[in-house]
């Protein structure tokens, strides 16, 4: 895949492309740039991708995967969601043995990575400082991830990827009409929501302060796939 994949699918090519042209949030337009140019010493030689990172994926996926926002030297260097860094090392495994990815590695844009009926964005599409967007931010960039959940047309699972995805996913359902559960539901590890249409499934976000703490395991990583898999029969 490459940064700004040609899709099957117009209206997910056209949400991309939106995304990439993005210039809403003047503090992640300024801080995106910044890291593009300054880079790690690691990566000094590389051209940093330095812009919104499109959603990538199947476009026929049943299952999405909310992350959310890209990291500063992992996509917003290669252009890719979840893509060249900590998270991508320890999603990535799960995915490929779940079935997910053809392979277990997502290190740079063009490795040959290919998602089989699953499909990535964020609830944030521009590496934030300090890796949180702030909730001006994510309430600006909500309106692609409402786009994604029309525009999929086999979704059946969502997994949100830490509190802030799981109560954006919420929040973007509910502005699309689409009634929750009463009372409104709490985010956790491993919860699993009936929602109309779909099943929401919450995970701890890949994050090196959750696994290398122990937070987030390998084992339970694996559980939610193997359980988001199950639900697709």
């Amino acid at each position: 895949m490459s940064p700004s994949p040609p899709f099957l699918n117009a209206d997910l090519n056209d949400i991309n492309l939106r995304i990439v042209a993005c210039r809403r949030c003047p503090r992640l337009v300024a801080h995106r740039a910044q890291v593009a140019r300054t880079k790690r010493r690691a990566y000094r030689d590389e051209a940093y991708w330095g812009r919104p990172v499109p959603a990538c994926g199947d476009p026929a996926a049943r299952v999405l995967l909310v992350g959310l926002a890209p990291g500063a030297h992992g996509s917003n260097r290669t252009g890719r969601m979840f893509t060249g860094d900590g998270s991508a090392d320890f999603l990535t495994p799960a995915l490929h043995k779940a079935g997910f990815a053809n392979q277990g590695t997502s290190v740079h844009a063009a490795d040959g990575l290919r998602l089989d009926d699953l499909y990535i964005v964020a609830v944030a599409h521009c590496a934030p400082p300090g890796n949180r967007p702030s909730p001006e931010e994510i309430a600006r960039c909500r309106p692609h991830l409402q786009a994604h959940l029309q525009a999929l047309p086999n979704l059946q699972v969502v997994i949100a990827l830490g509190q802030i995805a799981f109560q954006g996913v919420l929040r973007a359902i509910e502005l699309q009409g689409r009634p929750l559960p009463v009372p409104r539901p709490r985010f956790a590890h491993g919860v699993e929501i009936a929602l109309p249409g779909i099943t929401l499934l919450g995970s701890y976000h890949p994050s090196r302060q959750n696994t290398q703490t122990g937070r987030l395991t390998e084992a339970m990583f694996e559980r939610v796939f193997a359980r988001a898999r199950r639900l697709l029969g």
